[in-house]
């Protein structure tokens, strides 16, 4: 039923773009958003069609998204946020990534023999909870380019919370598997899987404790997440956890800011690409894989070469390396961005890459401004979502949200799903006597994965922005499409849809597509260690096509791009 109603709803905005142009009404432009849940994308659409901005538009998606893909993220989590303003040109960042709290130490993840504990045991419960900075992000983004009044960001969550959303077969399908584990989580099972039952495709989910925090915040702004009731609440569901029970106080709460940050930028062929620094590594990596790649012809070659697969394979190994040994938090340990995406450094890497055989042993090399200390944290993040939008006056948003993990710490409180996003550091504090880039340190923000992204043409407009889910793999998919709309002609639905690639150790790991069934032997006689495998992604995307922009969503998920005309002057 849901997707026939979205079904409809894509089609009635469709034929309304179409008939406005065939009666030539006066000239417009048009407003476009991608999200990977419908209710997101109509949510984001009712503001453009407000006479919102795009940035309106991203917000109320992210705390729509609060209440429809509460597995993925939402304002119990955190994101970062990349704005381009069409009136100065210019590209903003802001970093709204969950803190540590101020009880948080370099061993939190130890155990009493000073061993790391395992990862499924460090997630759920309080230990991994951090400070929330979604809506700090939302206060922040809003002051500069939102247009409609802030309550009216939150309207359709706020119903939707209230009057009850759809469960779609995909969210079905997750609680079902991870409601095995809420033995000792009473209250997300209660309003997922009731009476031990999960909830099935059609069922009717209603949150009103979240409805009501949402209505509070639309209201008194702000501080009604960060002061008072709320920080009690979560301060309490920590500490009172039937597992990692942990400190987290209200004081926390009322010092985290949403920090603004210059953007990361560098050339590939004629394109410029943006993206979010530290403690984000996804814009110095993807900017480090384009780096190593841009010497070859990958045009030439085109998406079913083998070699093409091949180098990608190479210099994603290569540049994951630099990613695990110098990336985290600049505001503790400085992070050599510059150097990371250094022409001359690059080039002397890329220089490592056979066109024709497979590297064997990856090591970090040493980029300018450099200090080797650094340890891989776990990789397991997947509670994680991007939106893409443009308004009718040209302003782009690139923002990605998450809670780490699927469901996150598994604790809920004021209706919320609570992050798990602590796991993301380093679980050692030192390796060979140097302090690991990424480990624990009170207030600190783990790295994160997240590589919201906007693409410039050669006159200095954007022509694509885009993200994804998926934890560390985030970057590969980020990558993976700016590698087809850019050298192999696609668009960016097309790019999309190629096959996911990553690694594990020394082995290359294909999502299992046709297209992949075919380049497994080749790229194994190119000496490549290859297993097909299944990767999903949550890629959204908005695309700028002769002078057009239009929207594209991933077909793996749940996702959908909406476009409808307005004709106001965003702000």
């Amino acid at each position: 039923m849901l997707s026939q109603i979205n079904a409809v709803r894509l089609s009635l905005s469709i034929s309304l773009t179409g008939l406005l142009c065939l009666i030539a009404l006066p000239a417009f432009a048009q407003g476009v958003v991608s999200s990977a849940d419908p209710r997101a994308s109509e949510a984001g659409l009712e503001m453009l069609e407000a006479g919102g901005s795009a940035t309106d538009a991203a917000l109320a998606m992210m705390i729509t998204l609060t209440v429809v893909e509460p597995q993925s993220s939402g304002i119990g989590g955190g994101g970062f946020f990349v704005h381009h303003d069409a009136r100065t040109a210019k590209i903003d960042t802001i970093d709204g990534r969950e803190r540590a709290p101020g009880s948080a130490t370099p061993e939190r993840f130890l155990d009493e023999q000073g061993q790391p504990i395992p990862f499924n045991n460090a997630f759920p419960g309080g230990l991994s909870v951090g400070i929330p900075g979604n809506i700090r992000l939302m206060e922040e983004a809003h002051r500069r380019w939102g247009t409609l009044p802030w309550a009216k960001l939150f309207e359709p969550a706020i119903k939707l919370a209230n009057e009850g959303f759809e469960v779609s077969p995909r969210f079905s399908r997750t609680v079902t598997r991870w409601s095995q584990g809420w033995q000792d989580f009473p209250d997300i099972a209660a309003l997922y899987a009731p009476d031990g039952k999960p909830v099935s495709g059609g069922d009717i989910i209603r949150n009103p404790k979240l409805a009501a925090l949402l209505t509070r915040i639309s209201i008194e702004g702000a501080p009604a997440f960060y002061y008072g009731e709320n920080p009690r609440v979560i301060s309490d569901v920590v500490a009172e956890a039937s597992r990692n029970p942990a400190q987290v106080t209200p004081l926390d709460f009322s010092q985290y800011t949403a920090t603004p940050r210059a953007a990361v930028c560098s050339q590939y062929r004629k394109y410029r690409v943006c993206g979010m620094g530290p403690p984000s590594s996804g814009a110095t990596t993807v900017l480090g894989i384009l780096g190593l790649l841009e010497r070859f012809d990958l045009k030439t070659m085109g998406p079913n070469s083998a070699h093409s697969w091949h180098l990608i394979a190479d210099a994603m190994r290569l540049t994951y390396a630099d990613r695990s040994i110098y990336t985290g938090d600049n505001d503790f340990a400085p992070v050599p961005v510059e150097g990371l995406i250094d022409p001359d450094y690059l080039q002397a890497r890329s220089a490592l890459i056979d066109a024709n055989i497979a590297l064997g042993k990856v090591e970090a090399g040493t980029p300018p401004g450099s200090s080797k200390s650094g340890k891989p944290a776990p990789i397991n993040e997947g509670g994680t979502t991007h939106f893409s939008v443009v308004d009718a006056t040209g302003n782009v948003v690139a923002m990605t949200s998450t809670i780490e993990g699927v469901f996150g710490s598994q604790l809920l409180a004021n209706g919320m799903v609570l992050n798990n996003e602590l796991t993301d550091f380093s679980f050692i504090a030192e390796e060979n006597g140097h302090p690991v880039t990424n480990r624990v340190q009170a207030f600190k923000r783990p790295r994160s994965s997240m590589s919201p992204t906007i693409v410039y043409n050669e006159q200095g407009e954007p022509i694509l922005a885009l993200g994804s889910a998926g934890g560390p793999r985030i970057i590969m998919h980020v990558l993976k499409t700016l590698v087809g709309v850019i050298d192999f002609d696609l668009n960016a639905e097309e790019a999309i849809a190629l096959p996911n690639i990553f690694f594990d150790d020394d082995q290359i790991i294909l999502e299992d597509k046709a297209l992949s069934q075919a380049l497994k032997p080749r790229l194994e006689q190119l000496g490549h260690s290859v297993r097909l495998g299944r990767q999903s992604s949550k890629v959204n995307a908005v695309e700028k096509i002769d002078g057009k922009w239009v929207g594209a969503a991933d077909p793996r998920s749940d996702g959908v791009a909406l476009t409808a005309p307005v004709t106001h002057e965003g702000k």
